[in-house]
Formats: structure tokens, C-alpha cells, sequence
């Protein structure tokens, strides 16, 4: 199976589910449902974050949403997650060990719940290995080229 770019998996507010962004159409984008692989357009006003975008607020800093799909495929052996309609202290207790010191202030369980959702979709729907995120790798040839 092919790596997931987590910069072209879209969540989007008020619909189920993740989408696959497939391309940029006149009035908004197309964006392609991991579930049902349906293709749907949303307009300038849908609110849509990339996963890639996503951080999880701990004491100390910020942690990137694959740095925590990968610490829970890493715990789980790529197996499956805690159901996130389930019992909420299993839910806790579950990023407490996967992310021991988040903030519980800022880090809802309602966040925790729709995380479980996300990996499930993408551990059955696409995949839990992602593609190396190119920013770094250009901004240091932009570096270079500039010296």
C-alpha cells in the first residue's frame, strides 16, 4: 500500500469522515470521501484543515497529529484503536500513554475521540506510513541555492 500524504487528507467541518483531496475546482475544491469514495466539492467557506496542519497542545510544546498516529500505530501494532464511541476513561487512559504530558486544558476528550476515528479510517481506508514532509528538504535547497 502507498504512503499517506497527510498534507492531502482533509478534514472537513460538519461532514463525516475524512476526504482525500483530489483537485482544486472553479468554485472551491473536490475533495474525495476515504469511506465511501464518493467525490463532493466544497466551497470557499467550508472550514478545511489538513492533517498534516493539525497539533495536539502538551506542558511543553506542540505535538504534530502524525507524531501521535504514529506513536499510536507504534503502540498498537498498526492493530486497532480503543473505540472512540466507548468508555471515556479508556479513551484517557489511552493517550496518557500515548501522549503523557498532553494538556488536558486545551486537549478535550472530544478531540481524543475524533483522533481514534482518524486512525481507524486511515489504518482501513489508506495507510499508517506516511510520505517525509518536503517542506524541510526545500527550504534547505532554497538555502543553498541562495549562498
Amino acid at each position: 500500500m502507498e504512503k499517506t500524504d497527510l498534507t492531502k487528507i482533509l478534514s472537513v467541518s460538519g461532514e463525516h469522515g475524512l476526504f482525500r483531496y483530489v483537485a482544486q475546482g472553479r468554485n472551491g475544491m473536490i475533495a474525495e470521501s476515504l469511506l465511501s469514495g464518493q467525490r463532493k466539492q466544497f466551497g470557499p467557506q467550508a472550514k478545511v484543515s489538513a492533517l498534516a496542519d493539525i497539533s495536539i497542545y502538551t506542558t511543553e510544546k506542540e505535538v504534530t497529529l502524525r507524531e501521535v498516529l504514529e506513536t499510536m500505530a507504534s503502540k498498537l501494532s498498526q492493530g486497532p484503536a480503543p473505540d472512540p464511541k466507548g468508555d471515556t476513561r479508556k479513551v484517557t487512559a489511552f493517550f496518557d500513554e500515548v501522549i503523557p504530558n498532553y494538556d488536558a486544558d486545551r486537549f478535550y476528550v472530544s478531540h481524543m475521540k475524533k483522533i481514534l476515528g482518524w486512525y481507524e479510517e486511515l489504518r482501513t481506508h489508506a495507510s499508517l506510513e506516511f510520505l517525509e514532509e518536503e517542506k524541510e528538504e526545500e527550504t534547505e535547497a532554497t538555502e543553498e541555492k541562495a549562498e
